[in-house]
């Protein structure tokens, strides 16, 4: 059976139909944002392009809240992990030869917009079922255009940001929620850590942690709540400076920060429901 490698591509944070006030919030933290896509599905988004991998602020326009009801139903904040795949098709045989509950492929896509004249950025995505993921989704990400994606004047960001390095879930038994990624990925990928286990994807590291323990690594600024099962609360993002940050969060007015010698936490209240860390 084929070996699957985790490899972070994306992450979601559902804004619903906050979608300007989130945009407007993320630029004032210092990210550099696409302009608004819009998907084939009826969802809508603005992108931060990192190195490897990317932030999506995913919600809907007016009017058109029925049409990926599915995703509405989920909390504000953080609700999508997605990994990289470059052969969908196989990693769905793959899966299911696994016993992995998972849906069919589904395509899609959305209009970019270049000097050059509009493409379309095209995708298919395999979705593990939803019953295996309280309040939000995990599913894989076969870019057929990553070159529409991962453009370097879309990698700028005044907060000096260039990859997202953990996203972190709260949970109460961090080593059973840890269980399916084994299943996926095999039991040697995933690592005990500090308070809970990790799982190291590409130049990503995804966090299983204790309530106990996220409160700690973000000085009490995340939403650790689990009586409605695993909550994904936080981001780390790797910096070239942690002045830049600091620079943007008294720009952009945003209150809250605790700032430490090594790392920089916005948090969730500030930062549209998810906590936000920053390390150089």
């Amino acid at each position: 059976m084929k070996q699957i490698i985790p490899t972070l591509d994306h992450v979601v944070i559902n804004v619903l139909d906050q979608l300007d006030a989130a945009a407007d919030l993320y630029r004032r933290l210092g990210f550099q944002l696409t302009e608004r896509g819009h998907h084939t599905l009826g969802s809508s988004n603005h992108l931060a392009i990192f190195g490897e991998n990317y932030l999506e602020l995913l919600g809907y326009e007016l009017g058109r809240q029925t049409e990926r009801a599915d995703l509405w139903k989920h909390p504000l904040g953080l609700t999508g992990l997605v990994f990289k795949t470059t052969d969908s098709l196989a990693l769905h045989t793959t899966l299911t030869d696994k016993g992995v509950p998972v849906e069919n492929p589904a395509e899609f896509s959305r209009p970019v917009a270049l000097p050059d004249g509009t493409r379309d950025a095209a995708f298919r995505v395999v979705r593990l079922g939803a019953q295996l993921i309280p309040n939000g989704r995990v599913f894989f990400c076969h870019h057929f255009t990553p070159e529409l994606v991962w453009r370097d004047e879309w990698r700028q960001h005044p907060n000096g940001v260039i990859d997202i390095i953990e996203f972190t879930i709260a949970a109460d038994n961090p080593s059973k929620t840890a269980d399916l990624y084994r299943m996926i990925f095999g039991s040697e990928a995933v690592t005990e850590v500090s308070g809970g286990h990790a799982l190291r994807a590409g130049r990503a590291s995804i966090q299983f942690l204790s309530p106990a323990e996220v409160d700690t690594r973000f000085a009490g600024g995340a939403v650790t709540a689990t009586s409605q099962g695993d909550r994904m609360v936080a981001l780390t993002f790797r910096t070239r400076s942690l002045e830049m940050v600091l620079k943007n969060l008294r720009s952009g007015r945003i209150a809250g920060d605790h700032v430490t010698s090594d790392r920089i936490i916005v948090p969730a209240n500030e930062a549209g429901g998810v906590a936000l860390a920053f390390v150089e």
